[in-house]
């Protein structure tokens, strides 16, 4: 019985009619925005950011199309084995990890530096997920379903903020609270939580490293370093707000190709991307990303598995997270912690996690009304 649950009635062209073009139309829209944006941060040259990016994009869209096809009992099987190996890996980081700019993050994999903690934040939502699909609503609330879930939470989130990586847990840990929250976790829990993180919020601001200390500094008061700390916010703000209503035309950002805004490939694409196409471009950005999160959920309320009801609401809403956190911080409106724009940004591993969570929402789309037992 075992090995006929991951066969699927459907045939090849059954399942390809199932696909939600929509969410696949947008999802290459972005790669292909990405790709001109990250043309655009090497100066209009197909140099090493551009070129890396591009061909991981064409690596791994195909992969997750690939992906799709597999039947959702076949995600809902491995998601144990997806989380454990994954923990393992972030295990291998803390002891043998690569080291780049004071943080023990990746894994040299010779054809990709693979940062498993992006892994995590796709993982963390298909263990629970599992879980809580086998568990029963009426154990959500148990001690012992509790002691678990925290368990299954809070070992990566550790292990990710020993890297350090706080912002990476942050987001680790707000993807997995919305699954537990959505399989119906009592709303006193999270009130207690709340009080206790006030509470104890003193302390865990003394345990922070300087550098993230320095951070909430100059979130709260940019002005205080405006040649140190504080030049990344000022001059990102400078860029978004000098592209005005339409932007200052493709390649002709003067911020970015001044080089007066660092990092501009990775977390702070969007400034480039704002400056350049303005705020008609900014909002057409915002379309594609409410599009493909609309998608995502709309996709969760019509599956009758309700592991793929978890995974598409808590990958929806984790999306969500990685938008607001990532706009906000460029914006000035969050302190900097390292979130990358999903697709948009510079990054194997976080494009790799994000295919992979689309991979997993689509063959969610294609077996909707398969139940898994």
């Amino acid at each position: 019985m075992q090995q006929n649950s991951f066969n699927s009635n459907l045939t090849f062209f059954q399942k390809l009619k199932n696909f939600d073009f929509i969410l696949l139309t947008c999802i290459l829209l972005l790669g292909i925005i990405s790709s001109f944006s990250m043309y655009s941060t090497d100066g209009g040259e197909m140099l090493f950011h551009s070129k890396s990016h591009i061909t991981k994009f064409l690596v791994f869209f195909p992969m997750m199309i690939l992906l799709s096809f597999c039947h959702i009992r076949v995600w809902h099987f491995f998601s144990y084995i997806f989380y454990i190996v994954v923990l393992g890996f972030l295990i291998w980081v803390s002891l043998y990890g690569v080291k780049a700019s004071g943080s023990q993050r990746w894994i040299n994999l010779y054809f990709i530096n693979l940062q498993p903690s992006e892994l995590m934040k796709i993982a963390i939502i298909a263990c629970l997920a599992k879980y809580y699909h086998r568990l029963g609503f009426d154990k959500v609330n148990t001690l012992q379903s509790l002691t678990i879930t925290m368990l299954i939470l809070i070992l990566p989130i550790m292990l990710v903020i020993s890297q350090p990586d706080l912002g990476t847990s942050i987001l680790i840990a707000a993807s997995g609270l919305v699954v537990i929250w959505l399989a119906g976790l009592n709303i006193k829990y999270f009130v207690y939580s709340f009080f206790l993180i006030l509470i104890s919020m003193p302390f865990v601001i003394s345990l922070l490293k300087p550098y993230q200390k320095l951070r909430i500094l100059t979130f709260l008061d940019p002005g205080r370093d405006p040649l140190g700390a504080g030049y990344q916010i000022i001059q990102s703000k400078i860029a978004v707000g000098s592209g005005g209503i339409s932007g200052k035309g493709f390649l002709k950002g003067t911020q970015s190709y001044l080089e007066f805004l660092p990092e501009k490939h990775t977390d702070f694409i969007f400034t480039l991307f704002a400056e350049e196409h303005g705020l008609i471009g900014s909002f057409g950005l915002l379309l594609i990303y409410i599009t493909i999160i609309y998608r995502i959920i709309k996709i969760g309320s019509i599956s009758r598995s309700y592991f793929a009801k978890l995974f598409c609401y808590g990958f929806g809403a984790s999306i969500f997270f990685y938008i607001t956190v990532n706009m906000s911080m460029v914006l000035g409106m969050l302190p900097i912690v390292g979130s990358p724009l999903p697709i948009m940004s510079y990054g194997g591993s976080s494009m790799l996690a994000t295919m992979i969570g689309f991979a997993i929402v689509m063959s969610a789309k294609i077996n909707h009304k398969q139940m898994i037992a």
